[in-house]
């Protein structure tokens, strides 16, 4: 244990030492805490039950509706389109001002994105067939499937937004949330066509995205409109849920009517403006915990594999669970239905599982995200070592 310290104690003393002093920490500590946020809450909402040898998705939402609030804690998404906004925003400009054209700019930030995609892709692509051809059920493999492709809607949008920074970047938040709140008027008290809610696919994450380009223009350098967000989209949020019709839960629940989620309603807007508010004004607590070296050192490690971490969590899960049914088809919050205290104890005890075996997929695919740094990147990636015989270099930590 002591020799591990130290070892720990030396690797973050080398990435604090190549980090740049102008450095923002505090964007990365909140990328790392949406990206943490969303796999937690998929761990904790996303249920595979074993019934008649196959296995079939539902949610502990579905059978206890007052877990509602841990929806609330773990839906962390607009704050990472806040944070895509904040860097996409600054990035262009920087891109802009060293002479960089507009296709090598989106071409290196959507190459970051979707070169991991590959690989989760092809495999599950493998599995998939494989498991057709023998035998499995074919339930049982469109629920896994699904569940692993089902976030990589989220991409596919921050991927759009990302290419059009040049022409959102200073587009006011009112008008995409004006957008969101006309479509849900046209769908919900004009009885129109279901469709037209995708519209708030694109307009409901807008909403975050342009905030963060407004704080990379200084637009929050005061708190008071942090301030305003949190107030503001908290009593929106409120009323929506009361009074307007909208569900608690800020996630799809199996069987609801409704999903805030998907697509966007005006209540996941409303909740984003407040989270984003709270984000904002949490900033300063952010910047001291960042400057101790291994709270630092953490942050920096998480967002070196953000995605690998993303697009793989949810194979993390299965693959215990499909585990799981080597020894039993009744596994106490792995396998049973979630509608009992007890499965909440029980989930919570497979956590640190999922987690060992998250890392086990890190290891072997985070190569795939890391891939194609620049020539500066990859020096900086080498002025950071775990001072052991034979250790690998830390990546490189300087990305934006």
């Amino acid at each position: 244990m002591v020799e591990f310290r130290a070892r720990w104690s030396a690797l973050a003393d080398g990435i604090e030492a190549a980090t740049p002093a102008e450095r923002d920490r505090t964007v990365d500590a909140l990328r790392a805490l949406a990206i943490l946020g969303v796999v937690l809450g998929h761990w904790l909402v996303t249920a595979l039950t074993a019934r008649d040898g196959s296995l079939a998705t539902t949610s502990p939402l579905e059978h206890m509706p007052w877990l509602a609030p841990v929806s609330w804690v773990f839906q962390t998404l607009s704050v990472f389109f806040l944070v895509g906004g904040h860097v996409a925003a600054r990035g262009y400009e920087s891109a802009r001002e060293r002479g960089v054209s507009y296709g090598a700019w989106v071409g290196q930030r959507l190459g970051r994105l979707f070169r991991p995609v590959a690989a989760v892709l092809v495999l599950w692509v493998v599995v998939a067939g494989g498991m057709l051809i023998g035998g499995a059920d074919f339930d049982t493999v469109r629920s896994l499937v699904k569940l692993v492709l089902s976030p990589l809607w989220f991409l596919l949008v921050f991927a759009a937004l990302t290419a059009a920074t040049p022409l959102v970047a200073r587009l006011s938040p009112l008008w995409p949330l004006a957008l969101v709140a006309t479509v849900d008027v046209w769908r919900f008290g004009l009885e129109g066509p279901e469709w037209i809610g995708w519209v708030n696919v694109a307009a409901g994450w807008l909403v975050p995205f342009t905030l963060g380009a407004a704080w990379s223009r200084g637009a929050f350098a005061r708190r008071e409109p942090a301030l305003l967000l949190l107030g503001a989209g908290s009593a929106a949020t409120v009323a929506l849920i009361l009074w307007g019709g909208y569900p608690a839960s800020m996630v799809g629940v199996p069987g609801a009517p409704i999903s805030n989620l998907n697509p966007p309603t005006l209540a996941a807007a409303a909740f984003g403006l407040a989270q984003c508010g709270l984000a904002l004004l949490v900033r300063e607590a952010l910047a001291r915990a960042m400057r101790r070296p291994t709270a630092w050192a953490k942050v920096a490690l998480v967002n070196l594999s953000a995605m690998t971490v993303f697009l793989w969590h949810q194979t993390a899960m299965m693959a215990v669970t499909a585990l799981g049914l080597l020894f039993s088809a009744d596994l106490p919050g792995l396998h049973t239905v979630p509608d009992s205290a007890g499965w909440i104890a029980a989930r919570l005890l497979w956590l640190p599982v999922f987690a060992a075996a998250l890392m086990v997929c890190w290891a072997a695919f985070r190569t795939y995200e890391q891939a194609g740094r620049r020539p500066e990147q990859a020096r900086a990636a080498r002025t950071v070592a775990v001072h052991r015989p034979g250790a690998e270099p830390a990546k490189e930590i300087t990305r934006v």
